[in-house]
């Protein structure tokens, strides 16, 4: 009855299209997130502790393979932390990465990517991510949101001077391995040479209402790579990442993200729609043939830790 409680005293409704969580946010929630994660830690405890004695054999592993579980991808999966201006400044697992906690209520800054992938019609493909996962489950986004890993073959680790001249094999290489994880898009069917990259995305924002059986506060603290490509593609979504896809005109995705509609959008999608999306969705031929869109210099901060 008492946790009954406690998750009643911090239920926050996720927030809709016309909202944003921020990192403040986050801290001013986090007392009574406390007092919660202390009364359910054994729970995730136990869970990840079983996970961490079947992934000890794999650590080091310079190649990525699916099939595991949440809590065996948040140990085993090492993130590439970065600073506020995208120099590398190490590399931690996912789980560290991306709890927020009282000695680091921003989680820890690292690299993302965000794939939009559009069809031959200028469609955009959308997701719904899975009830299960345990950062934002439940929430629409773009076509893949994720991160490219330290220690993998192809290397994923990009450098400040492949940033320069924009061609970022290392976010091509993750958004090819996790299009086909999440959404079974065979490899071949997405070439890297396909992919355009615009710009880098720097934002903070709390995931408020963790899945049920998780105890503590997640959020994303992410230095986000923008990945555009045109491509048809077969899909075959992993029920343990994805709900539901949808392709989307942009009339459909303005109809979509009306508050009144009740969805639930990833904080990063609502930025980027919100700042980005629309003029160069616009431009779509140009965005993905041309440097007209690209500003590979840039990072912008968008709502800081």
């Amino acid at each position: 009855m008492l946790r009954s409680l406690l998750r009643g005293l911090t239920h926050i409704p996720r927030v809709n299209s016309a909202q944003q969580p921020s990192c403040a946010h986050a801290r001013l929630q986090f007392k009574l997130r406390s007092m919660q994660m202390t009364l359910m830690q054994p729970s995730i405890s136990a869970n990840l502790s079983r996970a961490e004695d079947r992934t000890d054999h794999m650590r080091g592993a310079s190649t990525w393979a699916g099939g595991q579980s949440q809590d065996e991808l948040m140990l085993k999966d090492e993130c590439i932390l970065v600073d506020v201006e995208d120099n590398i400044t190490g590399h931690a697992s996912k789980l560290e990465c991306h709890k927020f906690l009282p000695h680091q209520p921003a989680g820890l800054l690292h690299r993302a990517f965000s794939v939009f992938l559009f069809d031959d019609q200028g469609r955009l493909l959308l997701q719904q991510r899975a009830r299960s996962k345990i950062t934002f489950p439940s929430v629409w986004t773009n076509t893949c949101c994720s991160h490219p890993l330290h220690g993998q073959t192809p290397d994923e680790v990009d450098q400040l001077s492949q940033v320069a001249d924009g061609t970022v094999p290392g976010a091509k290489a993750a958004a090819i391995r996790k299009l086909e994880h999440e959404l079974g898009i065979p490899a071949h069917q997405l070439p890297a040479s396909a992919f355009r990259f615009l710009t880098r995305l720097h934002y903070c924002a709390a995931d408020v209402q963790p899945a049920a059986t998780q105890s503590a506060l997640w959020g994303e603290h992410e230095m986000d790579y923008i990945l555009f490509i045109r491509a048809n593609v077969t899909l075959a979504p992993n029920p343990d990442e994805v709900d539901e896809v949808r392709y989307v005109t942009q009339e459909e995705l303005r109809q979509m993200m009306q508050p009144d509609n009740g969805l639930q959008w990833s904080p990063w999608f609502r930025i980027i729609a919100a700042r980005f999306l629309e003029r160069w969705w616009a431009d779509l031929d140009a965005a993905l043939n041309t440097d007209k869109h690209e500003d590979w210099g840039t990072v912008h901060h968008i709502n800081e830790a």
